[in-house]
């Protein structure tokens, strides 16, 4: 099982898409999103990391762009967790394992896409939802 709660069956996807559409598209939801994209619009250099929330170096995921912004200490949250994750940021568990699944996407991952690749291909997905 992932992180997002897919299964290799797929099972309850239609009731987990339906958690993730609401949890994108609520008020909580958007004011993140909203948050996310004008935190990458200031990123210095316009890469993110796959597997870690911040590394060692001070690179993020899309969720650590926001972590980072806001001072979040994240030495002590889990980023396999979604529960931790969502609760850091205050934003539903099922948007945090959405943005987590599309950072990390292992197809992605295994045809060699570059750090700034991935900005600008969560920089689209981010774009795509907000409303």
């Amino acid at each position: 099982m992932s992180r997002s709660n897919y299964t290799e069956e797929c099972e309850h996807l239609d009731l987990y898409r339906g958690a993730v559409e609401r949890a994108i598209h609520g008020k909580r939801g958007q004011a993140f999103l909203r948050e996310l994209d004008g935190e990458m619009d200031k990123m210095s250099e316009k890469i993110l990391i796959a597997g870690e929330l911040i590394d060692e170096s001070g690179l993020c995921c899309a969720i650590g762009v926001v972590c980072k912004s806001r001072g979040i200490d994240v030495e002590s949250i889990d980023h396999n967790d979604p529960h931790e994750v969502a609760d850091a940021v205050g934003i539903a568990r099922s948007l945090a394992a959405e943005i987590a699944f599309e950072n990390d996407d292992e197809y992605c991952m295994s045809i060699g896409e570059s750090p700034a690749a991935r900005w600008q291909r969560m920089r689209v997905w981010v774009r795509g939802c907000l409303v």
